[in-house]
């Protein structure tokens, strides 16, 4: 299993052959399939061939080895790409680079958001600069309530709830029921801020006290014979270790945090590492990249969904939504690509405007597409795992990778283009998941 802080690299995905990034050493090479590793790499060719990437302004993630002036410039944030048209000497504007935390020995992961631009063979090259850009994302440490907040320019973007929230006095007059699960717990996103500044989740519901934001939770967890509830908070529980590392930048802030699942009589039972990545809004919504990792310690332990059948996985309770539309795509065995993403639009709460929740399924998750679970009553639309009928194991020393993206979004009305779009995009930015 790998440590804690020896974070694997990503590359670009390129199943779909939507984004090829070839990394230059002196003259311009196009790579058909993955990432190649060279001395001395100061230049970049990106074939956004559908042209989804420019569209969406989609960030890009790159696997380098870089000269040491260059190297130096990316680890001060002071690193930054310049596109060349191909065949051209024109050369456009800066586009600030930001170091990815977790690149392998000898090499440095960056990432950057592709400018608009034409669909097709665009070139890049990097270059350093005098000064850092100021970091407009921040994640940091909340002293007082042992949280961490994530923000751009000072405006709140999401909330990751690493230290025990407390429930509150309402559950001290509900029916009994409902109280036992009324449990204090943590390792969640709450509350989400939409565009407008509005809360896109809800925590704490009467109706379901263990509901609770965005949160990644199994109803069947089987250990020793036994099974738990990590999803309704019976039995096991996922406890922080405190080792959890906040990145700022002018591109994301990003939150990389463990948990340790502890059964109710104290055993050590799973090791989770959870990397929670917030974008820069681009003008046309905000992208969150969710990364999972999740190996057994001394003993194999099971997940399966509820029944086998139901809910299971990355849980979403959104906050009350008027006027809720939700939509989907569910891919056929036989579409090239297989596409899966599902959005809740409407009006949250304290907003004028409409806005929405995507959510994208990244095709190198094991037993991809997960089944679509909503409960539209609930303000609830999740991507779930295992598959259907399935219980997963995770063995001591084998890690589970599960990845997702969001894109929060204005408006109420999504085009299937779009969503499409950002599909394509989410795909292409993360790697094939590595079990280890």
């Amino acid at each position: 299993m790998l440590g804690f802080m020896n974070r694997r690299s990503f590359v670009a995905n390129l199943a779909n052959r939507s984004l090829a990034l070839s990394l230059l050493p002196t003259a311009p090479m196009l790579l058909g399939q993955g990432c190649v590793s060279a001395p001395r790499q100061t230049k970049t060719v990106v074939d956004d061939a559908d042209g989804s990437l420019g569209r969406t302004q989609a960030p890009i993630c790159v696997t380098v080895q870089l000269p040491a002036a260059l190297s130096r410039a990316a680890v001060e944030g002071r690193l930054a790409t310049i596109e060349n048209a191909l065949g051209s000497s024109k050369r456009e504007s800066l586009s600030p680079v930001q170091l990815i935390p977790g690149a392998s020995r000898g090499t440095t992961r960056l990432g950057w958001r592709l400018p608009p631009g034409r669909a097709g063979q665009r070139g890049f090259s990097f270059t350093e600069t005098s000064k850092a850009p100021p970091s407009v994302m921040a994640a940091q440490l909340e002293p007082d309530s042992g949280q961490y907040l994530i923000t751009e320019s000072g405006a709140s973007v999401l909330r990751y709830n690493y230290a025990q929230v407390e429930p509150g006095k309402i559950y001290d007059s509900v029916a009994p029921g409902n109280r036992k699960y009324a449990v204090a717990r943590s390792n969640y996103l709450h509350p989400l801020w939409g565009p407008h500044g509005e809360e896109l989740t809800r925590d704490w519901s009467v109706d379901h006290p263990h509901h609770r934001g965005i949160y990644w939770a199994w109803p069947e967890v089987g250990w020793r014979g036994q099974q738990g509830d990590l999803h309704a908070l019976q039995l096991v529980f996922a406890r922080p270790t405190g080792r959890c590392v906040a990145t700022s930048g002018p591109l994301f802030a990003q939150i990389d945090a463990e948990n340790i699942w502890r059964w109710e009589s104290g055993e050590e039972i799973v090791r989770e590492r959870a990397i929670i990545r917030a974008w820069r809004d681009s003008g046309n919504g905000r992208l969150v990249d969710l990364e999972f990792h999740f190996s057994a310690l001394h003993d194999p332990v099971t997940l399966a969904r509820r029944g086998t059948d139901k809910y299971g996985g990355l849980n979403i309770r959104l906050a009350a939504v008027r006027n809720q539309v939700l939509t989907r795509e569910e891919p056929r065995a036989e579409a090239i690509p297989r596409r899966s993403w599902a959005d809740v639009s409407g009006m949250f709460p304290g907003a004028e405007n409409s806005a929405g929740v995507t959510t994208i399924q990244i095709q190198s998750n094991p037993d991809y597409p997960g089944d679509w679970i909503e409960y539209p009553e609930l303000n609830w639309l999740q991507p779930t795992f295992p598959a259907t009928g399935t219980r997963y194991t995770l063995e001591p020393g084998r890690n589970l990778v599960l990845r997702y993206r969001l894109w929060i979004h204005s408006g109420s009305t999504l085009t299937r283009d779009a969503a499409a779009d950002h599909w394509q995009a989410a795909n292409s930015f993360f790697s094939p998941a590595v079990q280890t």
